[in-house]
C-alpha cells in the first residue's frame, strides 16, 4: 500500500456521462452508523437532575457486562473509515472536473459547518434568553447537553481541513504513516495515564480519528483483498481490545461512562483496535449484506436514511429535548428513574417514538427556511 490509492475510473467523473453505480454497502454502513448513534441517544440517555441542571449518563453506569456491546455499537471508528473513502472518491471526481484541492476542502468545510453553526447559534440564543428572562440557572447546562454531539462535527471539520496533509502522507509513506501515527497515540496515552498530562491527550482527537480517516483510502484495496485479510483484521482488533482492556490500563466501554476514564473523550489506543475489529467484521459481513441490499425494500430504506442523514443527526438531540420536556410535563415532575429497572427498559420504545415524533417537525421547520439542493459532497459527509 505505497502511495495514495486511486479508485477505478468512474464515468461520472466526466461531464455529461451517466452517473456511476453507487456502492450500496458504503451507503448501508453510513446509514447504519447514523441509526446507531441516534437510537443510542434517544433510548439510553438518562438525565439526572441536580441543583445545577441535568447530567447525562447511561445504563452502562448502572449495569455490569453491557459494555461489551459497545465494541459493536460504538460505530464512530467505522464511520470515519467510510468518510475517508468517500472523500477520496469525491476528490477524484472533483479533480476530473478541474477543481483545485483547496477549493474542494473549503467547499466541504462550508457545507458541513454552516448547518451546525446555525443550530448552535439558535440553541445558545434560546438558552441565554430563557435563562435571563426566567432566571433559570440550569438552562445553560441543558443547552450544552443538546449541542454536545456537535463535537463530532468539529473533529470531522478538522479532518477535512487536513485532507491535503493526509494525501501527502499516504503518497510519500503509505502504510508507514499509520504505524507512526499509532506510535504517537501510544506515546500520548503513556503521557496521559502515567505522567498525568490530561490536556495532551486531546492530540489523540486528531491522531486516532486521522488514522481511521486515512484507513478509508484503502477501502477499495480491502474489498479486493482475500477474505482471510478480513478475518485477520477482525481477530487482530479483537485480541488487541481484549489485551488492552483486561490489562487494567483501559476501561472496557468504548463510550463514556460517568466516573470512569473514557476511551472516547479523548480517544485512546483502544479505538484503533476497535477500528480494526469493526472494519474486519464489516468486510466479513459484506457478501451477505450485498445480497440483502439488492432487494428493493432495503435499498429504498437506505436511500431515505442517507438522504436525511445530516438533518437527523443535527436535530435528533433537539427532538429528544422536546420529547423529554413533554414526558416531564405528562408525568408532572422534572425527573427520571436514576437506575434502570425492568419498567425502564420496557419504556425505551416509547422514548424512541416520542423523540422521533418531535424530531421530524424540527427537520421540516428548518428545511422550510434552509433547504437547498444537496451537492455531490453533501451526502458523503452527512451521516455522523
Amino acid at each position: 500500500m505505497s502511495g495514495l490509492p486511486s479508485p477505478p475510473p468512474e464515468r461520472s467523473a466526466i461531464p455529461g456521462s451517466p452517473p456511476i453505480e453507487r456502492d450500496r454497502y458504503v451507503d448501508f454502513l453510513r446509514a447504519f452508523s447514523i441509526l446507531v448513534v441516534v437510537l443510542w441517544h434517544w433510548a439510553f440517555t438518562i438525565l439526572i437532575w441536580g441543583p445545577t441542571g441535568p447530567t447525562a449518563t447511561s445504563p452502562l453506569g448502572f449495569t455490569s457486562g453491557l459494555w461489551v456491546l459497545t465494541w459493536l455499537f460504538q460505530v464512530l471508528p467505522l464511520f470515519f473509515f467510510v468518510g475517508g473513502y468517500v472523500h477520496l472518491r469525491a476528490w477524484h471526481r472533483a479533480r476530473a472536473r478541474g477543481e483545485h484541492l483547496g477549493h474542494f476542502v473549503w467547499r466541504n468545510i462550508r457545507k458541513l459547518s454552516l448547518p451546525a453553526l446555525v443550530l448552535a447559534t439558535v440553541w445558545v440564543g434560546l438558552g441565554l434568553g430563557t435563562g435571563a428572562v426566567f432566571d433559570l440557572g440550569w438552562v445553560g447546562r441543558a443547552v450544552l447537553l443538546v449541542i454536545s454531539p456537535l463535537w463530532f462535527i468539529g473533529v470531522y471539520l478538522v479532518l477535512i481541513a487536513l485532507i491535503p496533509l493526509w494525501f501527502a502522507l499516504q503518497r510519500r509513506f503509505g502504510a508507514v504513516a499509520f504505524v507512526w501515527m499509532a506510535g504517537l497515540v501510544v506515546i500520548v496515552d503513556i503521557l496521559r495515564f502515567r505522567a498525568g498530562y490530561e490536556e495532551l491527550a486531546y492530540a489523540n482527537m486528531v491522531l486516532v480519528w486521522g488514522v481511521a480517516f486515512q484507513a478509508g483510502f484503502y477501502y477499495e484495496s480491502l474489498v479486493k483483498a482475500p477474505r482471510r485479510v478480513d478475518s485477520a483484521l477482525m481477530w487482530a482488533g479483537l485480541f488487541g481490545l481484549v489485551g488492552l482492556v483486561f490489562s487494567g490500563l483501559y476501561p472496557g466501554s468504548m463510550v463514556g461512562v460517568p466516573g470512569e476514564t473514557s476511551n472516547m473523550a479523548p480517544p485512546t489506543l483502544c479505538i484503533l483496535a476497535l477500528l480494526a475489529f469493526q472494519v474486519g467484521v464489516a468486510e466479513i459481513a459484506r457478501p451477505g449484506m450485498e445480497r440483502w441490499l439488492v432487494r428493493p425494500g432495503p435499498r429504498r430504506a437506505i436511500e431515505v436514511i442517507n438522504r436525511f442523514a445530516m438533518p437527523v443527526f443535527l436535530f435528533h438531540t433537539t427532538g429528544m429535548a422536546i420529547g423529554r420536556g413533554l414526558i416531564y410535563a405528562w408525568n408532572g415532575e422534572l425527573a427520571e428513574k436514576p437506575v434502570p429497572d425492568l419498567a425502564w427498559w420496557l419504556e425505551r420504545p416509547l422514548y424512541i417514538a416520542v423523540s422521533l415524533a418531535c424530531t421530524l417537525p424540527v427537520i421540516w421547520f428548518f428545511g422550510r427556511f434552509g433547504h437547498r439542493r444537496p451537492t455531490e459532497a453533501a451526502p458523503h459527509i452527512a451521516a455522523a
